[in-house]
């Protein structure tokens, strides 16, 4: 097996050719995706028509998984996340948010297959937090370091949505007494590659705790507009049986709702992570 890869921006993305996901791949190819992860922040996959657990045997190889205390699951496989979007069911994942950041372990890494696409639109953005810390002047990078954020599920997640459906409200409660809020670092370190990155994002980050509210909103604000920066993104153009693995440790996305009312599905499987530093 001949893996070739193919960088798509200076600061992050690369597609994978060369490589079935749904074979049962030896421990060395297992090996060199992990360095190509670590290298290129996101990797695509073209024509990975995966069964739902073989999804699930190729995330396990890199940990174990996560199960979305929230979001709709596959009954008979719940460490699927169903990302189902439609008139009915009204896209909330397009803000820049890095995945599940409001648990003391936020996952390593997610891994996305595209089932069912509108005709036009329903791209993903990723944003790499190591080029957006790298491109941070000195005194700013100085400032962020040793300062902690509180991340929240109820940002992403409000009552509003998700408490007031039958259909989710059981199952949201017990959600948000489970994680309370947590504290993570506004900097954090990359546990392979030692690399410093921002690790704040829209979708969950509540506040600063060392500074005063105004002075929190105001950096967040910041932080938020830098990291979405052209120079620090990709977008994606998926097409069907497309999958996306991404560092969730160093990464944060954006899903452009632009495409109801058509309708799309996507897959998820989510890597269990460590607790940031």
């Amino acid at each position: 097996m001949s893996i070739t890869v193919s960088r798509l921006t200076p600061a992050l993305g690369a597609v994978i050719d060369g490589v079935s996901l749904a074979d049962e791949l030896p421990q060395s190819t297992i090996d060199r995706l992990s360095e190509l992860l670590v290298e290129h922040h996101i990797l695509f996959f073209r024509r990975q028509r995966l069964t739902p657990q073989q999804q699930v045997s190729f995330a396990r190889r890199f940990g174990e998984l996560h199960v979305h205390p929230i979001y709709p699951v596959l009954t008979e496989l719940p460490e699927i996340m169903v990302i189902d979007t439609h008139s009915n069911f009204l896209p909330d994942n397009d803000n820049w948010h890095t995945d599940v950041t409001f648990t003391q372990t936020p996952p390593m890494a997610g891994i996305l297959a595209a089932k069912q696409l509108p005709s036009v639109g329903g791209d993903t953005l990723w944003s790499s937090n190591l080029a957006a810390y790298q491109g941070l002047s000195e005194p700013m990078k100085r400032l962020l370091d040793g300062l902690t954020a509180e991340h929240s599920v109820v940002k992403s997640f409000p009552p509003g949505r998700w408490g007031a459906d039958p259909a989710f409200k059981e199952r949201y409660d017990r959600a948000v007494a489970k994680h309370p809020p947590v504290n993570h670092p506004v900097v954090r370190t990359h546990p392979v590659s030692g690399r410093k990155a921002l690790f704040v994002n829209e979708g969950f980050t509540m506040r600063i705790n060392e500074l005063s509210e105004r002075e929190s909103d105001t950096l967040l604000s910041f932080l938020f507009a830098h990291a979405g920066r052209p120079e620090f993104i990709i977008r994606w153009q998926w097409q069907v049986d497309d999958l996306a693995f991404w560092d969730n440790r160093i990464t944060q996305h954006y899903a452009v709702a632009d495409y109801l009312p058509e309708r799309r599905i996507m897959h998820r499987a989510t890597v269990n992570g460590d607790r940031p530093y």
